[in-house]
């Protein structure tokens, strides 16, 4: 018999979609998606890395960001170069990073629609409980293997 409780992937998922589609939306006039914003952002941040830690990072396959990576480099945003041994670096390009500060007024923009709309004490315990599901999904999956 199904539990009579909301699935806990489907909620997230439906929630994931809804907020996507806000953050697309606010961003396209950017030319960006909020997933290729997130990309830029995190090699803002943290420097040329590998494609694997870019993935690890953005809790995402390699395949998905391999995908996700192509038309950023094709854009001039991202440069793709040689690692060590096979490994692939991404860095954040000048063009890259000039287009995601561009971008950034209008990420805002819905960030603190969001933000506003639930609350900031609510949003961060939002995050709170989001990292302690993720961790609890991660230790899930290594358990099962």
């Amino acid at each position: 018999m199904l539990s009579s409780q909301s699935c806990v992937c489907t909620t997230l998922r439906k929630a994931s979609r809804a907020v996507t589609r806000a953050y697309d939306e606010g961003l396209s006039d950017s030319g960006m998606t909020i997933t290729q914003f997130a990309v830029l952002r995190n090699l803002d941040r943290q420097g040329a890395m590998a494609l694997s830690r870019l993935a690890e990072l953005l809790v995402m396959d390699r395949t998905s960001l391999y995908r996700l990576i192509a038309p950023l480099e094709r854009q001039g945003w991202v440069r793709i170069s040689d690692g060590a041994g096979r490994a692939k670096l991404a860095s954040i390009t000048d063009v890259g990073r000039a287009a995601m500060l561009a971008a950034t007024p209008a990420w805002e923009k819905v960030q603190d629609g969001l933000v506003g709309a639930m609350g900031a004490d609510a949003w961060a315990a939002l995050q709170t409980q989001l990292r302690v599901l993720g961790s609890a999904a991660h230790a899930d999956l290594k358990g099962t293997r």
